[in-house]
């Protein structure tokens, strides 16, 4: 990875791409090709990195122990995506096929479910302990959870913004904040300080999704790896949409669009017109602020130098992204 605030884990990063390349080896080679392909995807790492910066932030870090963790958590999330683009029906993300749509939807499906057991394996063949098992399996309930709440809520003019927080808390920011609360725990800082990071990585999460959300409405396809306004499409109601159905005056409009689950191209683009002519955009963007704000002025005071600036450039990153 190139991106600059990761240059101080950048050796760290090559031994996980590689962890990861060897995680998902298998004698059958479908599930082989399958996993080599999912890996090799990529994205941004931000998850693994996370355990790997907090790790290195503590008094005891060891990058053998490290690893294998930073690893687990990176095939969480690969696997929870290829669940989620089977849900989705998704046919691109990052700009390459999916799993569901290069093979079928089944074989997609039993080879998410293969990574989250090669990830639980890491886990255990690492003998981190129970706190450690406890605490990604609540990950990966609270990632289904926030899936179901999600699904549960399609295609409805969904104005409660609790629920909305509570949605995004579940499918995004508890992930970042194990991910700081466990590296920060494997590298050996005492509770308060992995109590701070813990929500470092919540703050981070939130203005992660906000931004995510944000990004549907205003980027293009090209810019974002996946179809504009897809949210408004799967009837997934967002922040900026939220304040459009309360205040605009085609909020009714834009109600009867994104309750229709038969919308076409230029009903989306009709909707997506209409949250953008509101503050919407910006209340979305000055929340994910205010989230960043708060996760940079709660980074522990252990931290190196060189560790702290990588965590607040990531900070700055989410604040700035446009893809």
């Amino acid at each position: 990875m190139s991106n600059p605030m990761f240059d101080v884990i950048q050796e760290d990063l090559k031994q996980l791409d590689a962890g990861l390349l060897d995680a998902v080896s298998s004698p059958v080679e479908l599930i082989a090709e399958v996993g080599t392909h999912l890996v090799k995807a990529g994205g941004k790492r931000i998850r693994p990195a996370l355990c790997l910066l907090a790790a290195r932030g503590g008094p005891r870090f060891d990058l053998r122990r490290a690893l294998p963790l930073a690893e687990a958590l990176e095939l969480i999330h690969t696997a929870s995506l290829v669940h989620d683009d089977v849900i989705d029906q998704a046919d691109t993300r990052r700009g390459s096929a999916t799993a569901n749509a290069r093979w079928d939807n089944q074989i997609a499906i039993l080879s998410g479910d293969y990574i989250f057991a090669r990830a639980f394996a890491l886990i255990a063949d690492g003998d981190y302990g129970a706190h450690v098992s406890k605490r990604l399996a609540e990950l990966v309930g609270n990632l289904s959870v926030g899936e179901i709440i999600q699904d549960h809520t399609v295609y409805q003019a969904v104005r409660d913004l609790n629920n909305y927080y509570d949605r995004i808390r579940k499918k995004t920011a508890d992930f970042l904040e194990i991910c700081c609360e466990l590296g920060a725990d494997i590298g050996g800082m005492d509770r308060a300080d992995q109590q701070k990071m813990a929500e470092y990585g919540h703050c981070i999460g939130m203005a992660f999704q906000i931004t995510d959300d944000l990004l549907d409405i205003w980027q293009s396809s090209e810019q974002i790896g996946k179809p504009a306004g897809n949210d408004i499409r799967q009837g997934i109601v967002t922040l900026p949409v939220i304040h459009a159905l309360t205040v605009s005056p085609d909020a009714e409009e834009l109600e009867r669009i994104v309750t229709n689950p038969e919308m076409t191209d230029s009903m989306v683009q009709r909707a997506l017109d209409i949250v953008r002519a509101t503050d919407g955009p910006d209340i979305a963007r000055a929340k994910a602020d205010e989230y960043l704000d708060r996760a940079r002025q709660v980074l522990p005071g252990c931290l190196s130098p060189e560790i702290d600036e990588a965590f607040r450039m990531l900070a700055d990153f989410i604040g700035e992204r446009d893809f």
